[in-house]
């Protein structure tokens, strides 16, 4: 074996450089495929977060935005048991201070130890969130 062919023969190191550059390029255009498929670009919708007071006066409880975000009256609904309610008080965002709603004890049959919960949902339907929850006393 002669010393010098040992040192000048190159013919692996192209193919193996070719092979890692193809594979490479794969998992590159892999990756940028799969990101489009399962949609990792879309935006989604952020719940939002309030502060509710619900004043009880023993006939009614309304409900009161306390601070937070905006709430929009189209994506609010009351609900307790099986009633639901998405008439609210008004057609305008309900902002901090506003009122949302009124609950009458006995058109809604609420009971000790009912739940009314005030829950956003998003417009497609997708997602929902309770804002806030009240337990009749």
């Amino acid at each position: 074996m002669k010393l010098k062919e040992l040192f000048t023969d190159d013919d692996a190191v192209s193919p193996v450089i070719g092979v890692i550059l193809m594979v490479a390029i794969t998992v590159i255009l892999a990756a940028v495929i799969a990101s489009f498929v399962l949609g990792l670009g879309d935006t989604t919708t952020t719940t939002p977060t309030a502060t509710l007071d619900f004043e009880d006066n023993g006939t009614a409880v309304t409900i009161y935005h306390e601070s937070g975000d905006t709430l929009e009256n189209d994506s609010l609904s009351i609900k307790s048991g099986d009633l639901t309610n998405k008439t609210l008080s008004d057609n305008a965002p309900f902002t901090s201070g506003a009122m949302i709603g009124v609950v009458n004890h006995t058109a809604a049959d609420l009971d000790s130890g009912d739940e009314i919960r005030v829950v956003w949902e998003s417009d497609g339907g997708d997602s929902s969130s309770t804002v806030g929850t009240y337990e009749i006393p």
